[in-house]
């Protein structure tokens, strides 16, 4: 990536710099997690069983754990790496809940973790080819950052996005290699998860794509498919969509009262359980005005574009 100022009609070059240390990035990741990737802080240098995480961090809306590593180095494995912290991790549960009520002094119980979500995020500065291609399935759940430092303390943090449609577990001959046993219990959605649902009708699909197309062509929105449902996000989920065999459910991530809604579509389940974001409920059918459900998504879109 290449950063430019202007001045005046030309663009001017803004230099890269390097971080001198590892642990530079990590101190700068941990004190900005909710801004840069709407996780939880729980804990630095936390060692399991003679191993060490360099960040623990949970993801309360996907209610599971994130582990972070940093590197500045380009020889090592992600797949190895990543499996073993992924498989110490969900063969040592009790020790991880421990860690976060013992930090946050809360009462997080194992049930409540979703360990399905787990997945490991790599920062470095840089990924090799080797390193890139060695997570390129669809299901890996491991994330790539770079993260590039620019004068004027102008930072950039970009995710590496996987290319490919084939699964891990189609290239594992042994089940039981901790590639093998890990893949078993965490899972990554997808679009086509949701899609593919039994006794789902061509009309429903249809009726997906449309909803998907008009609301990604607002800027930088990022799709995140969730086991229940698909999140819409700018710096949180904005919008759920549940994709359901007769209609579809919105939830517009604002709280009772925030919405301006003329024509009374949307219902209150601020005191309902529900899957997804936000206190507002609309059903999507047939003869649903689709313009007008923009103008109650945009809403929570512009709520989330100004928020700082």
């Amino acid at each position: 990536m290449k950063l430019f100022k202007i001045k005046g009609n030309q663009l001017t070059d803004i230099s890269t710099t390097s971080f001198k240390l590892e642990k530079d990035i990590q101190t700068l990741i941990e004190n900005n997690l909710e801004s840069v990737f709407g996780i939880q802080f729980v804990k630095t240098e936390l060692t399991i069983k003679s191993f060490r995480i360099d960040t623990l961090a949970f993801d309360k809306e996907n209610k599971s754990f994130v582990i972070i590593e940093y590197k500045k180095d380009l020889k090592f494995s992600i797949i190895d790496q990543g499996y073993t912290y992924l498989s110490l991790l969900l063969n040592n549960k009790s020790d991880f809940i421990l860690e976060y009520n013992e930090t946050l002094n809360t009462q997080l119980k194992r049930d409540d973790v979703d360990w399905s979500q787990s997945k490991v995020i790599f920062i470095s500065p840089s990924f090799s080819d080797y390193q890139k291609h060695s997570v390129n399935f669809k299901d890996v759940p491991f994330e790539l950052w770079e993260i590039k430092k620019f004068e004027n303390d102008l930072i950039s943090l970009t995710q590496h996005k996987v290319s490919s449609n084939e699964s891990i577990s189609t290239t594992i001959e042994d089940n039981e290699t901790v590639v093998g046993k890990v893949s078993r219990e965490v899972k990554l959605y997808t679009e086509e998860y949701h899609l593919e649902k039994k006794n789902l009708t061509n009309d429903i699909k249809e009726r997906y794509y449309n909803l998907r197309e008009r609301i990604t062509t607002l800027n930088d929105v990022e799709i995140i498919p969730r086991q229940l449902y698909i999140g819409f996000k700018l710096k949180s989920n904005f919008v759920d969509v549940e994709i359901r065999p007769k209609d579809i459910k919105l939830y517009i991530n604002m709280k009772i009262g925030e919405l301006d809604d003329p024509k009374g579509i949307s219902r209150d389940v601020s005191n309902q359980g529900h899957w997804g974001n936000g206190d507002y409920e609309i059903r999507i059918t047939e003869n649903t005005d689709l313009d007008y459900i923009m103008f109650l998504i945009n809403q929570s879109y512009n709520k989330q574009l100004n928020k700082k």
